[in-house]
């Protein structure tokens, strides 16, 4: 397979897959060194293991005449690897994966630096979330753990939700199971999704909303039971379809999907990004089959069913930092607009 004159078109719209482009815009642009391909998270969770999928499938396609090194930043919630990007300006050889931190990290933590700063280059999919238990525990439905939850939410020993940092995802997820069926977790974050679930099997806690891809391992080999995916329907692949959404199993409406996305440095050069030409898609087979397809998410492309700035003051964040709204423009299937 010939090699691509860009680090876009590497990626596309769902999972990963590959672009074939005519010889005039391959010729427009070549990375002339390795590209750092930063992970905002530790390792094991599911942006870890999408960074290494996708680098992984370039070296064995040879889809560039360059690696991609996955390098993890996960201080800060992920303000480590968005900060270190920022700071590369104009660099066309760093790009980094994205999850819904690049909103909530900088409203959360007031730390400086705004989604808008970076160059968006691919969204890719939309991801789930769903309710894990130990396979050891009793809880066979989520209407029978979260029983449990309700008995000990008053008491100093309530059951503990882990999930990836504080006010992130996982966390908004959990408060907004907590308002819907008035219960009460103790949350305990962790650095990663892949450490989230090692802890799960553990049994050092109760529960998780860990990605499909971030426990599907331990599920396969019995050590985890999946309750309820937090989405309007049900996964539509293999043993994923038996799932129920949460609605099904606790008669509440409580959705959350993120987005999965590359970016580049602020003001990447326009022809080591930008597509230049028609394209065929090839999907590759090693592509997880859980993710939806951001092109067919409901509502028009919306990665999320409501803003991060609301769902981070369910968390307990009261003051957002600079009073902006944390919706991102690819949100309603747009691309952001650079400002």
């Amino acid at each position: 397979m010939r090699h691509l004159g860009s680090v876009g078109r590497t990626f596309v719209l769902f999972g990963v897959a590959t672009m074939v482009v005519p010889q005039k815009a391959r010729a427009e642009w070549q990375p002339s060194k390795p590209i750092e391909f930063v992970i905002p998270a530790g390792t094991g969770g599911g942006a870890d293991q999408m960074a290494r999928l996708i680098s992984g499938v370039v070296e064995k396609h040879k889809l560039s005449p360059q690696p991609l090194i996955a390098i993890n930043k996960s201080g800060g919630a992920g303000a480590e690897g968005f900060l270190y990007v920022k700071e590369k300006k104009g660099d066309a050889h760093t790009i980094i994966i994205t999850l819904s931190n690049l909103f909530t990290t900088p409203l959360a933590q007031g730390t400086p630096f705004n989604w808008k700063d970076l160059t968006p280059i691919a969204r890719m999919a939309l991801d789930r979330f769903i309710l894990w238990v130990n396979a050891d525990t009793p809880y066979k439905t989520a209407k029978d753990y979260l029983a449990a939850v309700k008995a000990q939410s008053n008491g100093d020993n309530r059951m503990k939700m882990g999930g990836t940092g504080s006010k992130q995802e996982d966390q908004i997820v959990t408060v907004q199971l907590e308002q819907a069926l008035g219960v009460k977790f103790t949350y305990v974050p962790f650095k990663g999704g892949g450490e989230v679930c090692v802890n799960l099997v553990g049994k050092h806690i109760d529960s998780t909303v860990n990605n499909p891809i971030e426990c599907v391992s331990h599920w396969k080999a019995g050590r985890v039971r999946p309750l309820a995916v937090f989405d309007t329907t049900r996964l539509s692949v293999g043993e994923w379809k038996d799932i129920p959404t949460v609605k099904e199993a606790l008669g509440v409406d409580v959705k959350y999907l993120m987005l999965r996305g590359i970016f580049g440095t602020p003001n990447m050069p326009k022809d080591s990004h930008r597509e230049g030409g028609a394209r065929r898609r090839h999907p590759v087979p090693d592509a997880p089959r859980h993710l939806r397809p951001a092109q067919r998410a409901q509502g028009g492309g919306r990665l999320v069913r409501r803003s991060d700035e609301e769902g981070l003051r369910d968390a307990g964040v009261q003051e957002v930092p600079g009073g902006r709204r944390a919706e991102s423009g690819l949100r309603h299937g747009r691309r952001p607009r650079r400002s």
